[in-house]
């Protein structure tokens, strides 16, 4: 069956989802462009050819058309008409002669009409595990070279060759019913969706032992699934206290509960320095009965080696209360058929309360006055989340989400955003901001879902990507 689908959308769709797409197809030509170099270049006296910079830019290909086929798999199949003038990064060294040149691509534009399939169709952000592609003819591909600041294309007959030999060995390669397969994610990890929550309540710890070699030690309590990317969830610090109280709850998304497991660990904090660990445990989910709530206390140990001695040193007894709550038949967040679903908050979630999910995808035009390492710092009701730092780079992709759990919606809240740049060296300016932006959180209360571009407040030019999702439990 063939449909055809609303080009804007489509558009709009694939700009979304080009920060994915241009990390895996980059990865993917490394892949196939490094055998058939070191096949060609022996003929031509080159020592070797290595790609120094690799990225597609930050423009999409635009589709002018589209033709659907709807089956019966759990795929997408597409033929659309499409143009790509784009801006990539691409520096190639080039080594011959005892002699190293770095050759810039520049001016690229490709015209095609490829077959597109989208397999496996997952709940996971962006919906697919997988992006097979195939030539219904061969591609127009036009781009130029510049090696010094000259233009290499311009040696007479090097342009029509260069296009003829890339046409034929595209074609050659991809022409249908041949394929070529951009792996996305992890097919088994991405068709996993969240199917409950895991409550547990930190209680007390007794009997720690002291770190500090000057009076009692700082205890806090870090928490995480294994399998989860999302940060640790953390205790307030006891100061001074080697039998403290939290009574403090936390929430996490489970996803496996056969293979899943609680890792805890407490650490002493420092004012300066690392934090140093006084102990851990760990708790598989399964082992918890679902819906009934336990009351676990753990002796804590250097590791979980049953071989190491170090393990039989007593270092206290920590406290928990743990419920495994699966979600009902009819309560399994996100829809796989319907990508613009939010799922809904975790079981257990206060009455008018929810779960708002922060996905902090990218930014552009970042530029620090000393440096340009670009993380994002989020500020919400105190709570301070951070997510990683990408290194020299103005158009950072972070893809890092956060969640925070609320006792009702934060109709009139708003969270702070702010771009920070910090040197990885000694330095006059170890820190710097590179802008930020105060988010209103109504519009999302409201439409359960916003995926915008921000301008940054005192910046130039820098704008940061932000997805934000406010689930219930109803």
């Amino acid at each position: 069956m063939t449909a055809y689908i609303q080009i804007d959308w489509l558009n709009k769709f694939i700009e979304t989802l080009w920060p994915y797409l241009d990390k895996a197809i980059c990865k993917t030509v490394r892949t196939i462009a490094q055998p058939i170099i070191a096949e060609q270049i022996p003929k031509y006296k080159i020592d070797s050819v290595q790609f120094e910079v690799l990225s597609l830019g930050s423009l999409p290909p635009v589709f002018t058309g589209m033709k659907v086929y709807n089956t019966e798999e759990k795929e997408l199949i597409m033929e659309p008409s499409l143009k790509w003038a784009g801006n990539p990064n691409v520096l190639v060294a080039v080594k011959a002669f005892g002699l190293r040149a770095t050759v810039q691509v520049v001016d690229l534009q490709v015209f095609a009409c490829p077959r597109i399939t989208l397999k496996p169709l997952v709940p996971n952000i962006p919906c697919f595990a997988k992006i097979l592609v195939s030539l219904m003819e061969k591609p127009h591909v036009d781009f130029g070279l510049k090696l010094l600041g000259a233009d290499v294309m311009s040696i007479p007959g090097l342009y029509r060759f260069v296009q003829d030999r890339i046409k034929d060995q595209v074609a050659n390669m991809y022409l249908w019913p041949k394929t070529l397969e951009v792996q996305i994610m992890d097919p088994a990890k991405a068709a996993k969706r969240p199917v409950g929550i895991l409550q547990v309540k930190v209680v007390r710890a007794t009997k720690l032992k002291k770190k500090d070699l000057l009076g009692a030690s700082d205890p806090y309590v870090k928490l995480k699934l294994s399998e989860d990317k999302l940060p640790s969830k953390k205790t307030t610090v006891k100061q001074k206290n080697l039998n403290p109280e939290w009574n403090e709850e936390f929430h996490l998304v489970v996803k496996d509960p056969e293979s899943q497991v609680l890792e805890i660990v407490v650490y002493d904090w420092e004012k300066i320095g690392t934090h140093e660990r006084m102990g851990m445990n760990v708790v598989p989910v399964k082992v918890l009965t679902p819906d009934e709530a336990k009351v676990l206390t753990l002796d804590l140990r250097k590791n979980m080696d049953p071989e190491d001695v170090q393990n039989e040193k007593l270092r206290g007894q920590l406290v928990l209360e743990a419920v495994y709550k699966p979600f009902k038949g009819d309560e399994i967040p996100f829809d796989p058929g319907n990508s613009s679903d939010v799922q809904k908050a975790p079981e257990g979630t206060p009455a008018g309360g929810g779960l708002l999910v922060i996905i902090v995808h990218e930014g552009q035009s970042m530029e620090g006055k000393n440096h340009t390492n670009p993380s994002i710092r989020l500020l919400f009701r105190g709570e301070v989340k951070k997510t990683k730092t990408v290194k020299k780079n103005r158009d950072p992709r972070w893809e890092e989400e956060f969640q925070f759990m609320l006792e009702e919606p934060p109709i009139n809240d708003r969270i702070h955003v702010e771009v920070v740049s910090t040197s990885s060296r000694l330095s006059v300016y170890p820190k710097e901001t590179l802008g930020y932006v105060d988010i209103y959180l109504s519009d999302v209360i409201k439409n359960k879902r916003i995926n915008e571009r921000y301008h940054l407040i005192d910046s130039k030019n820098g704008m940061i990507q932000i997805e934000m999702q406010w689930r219930t439990s109803s």
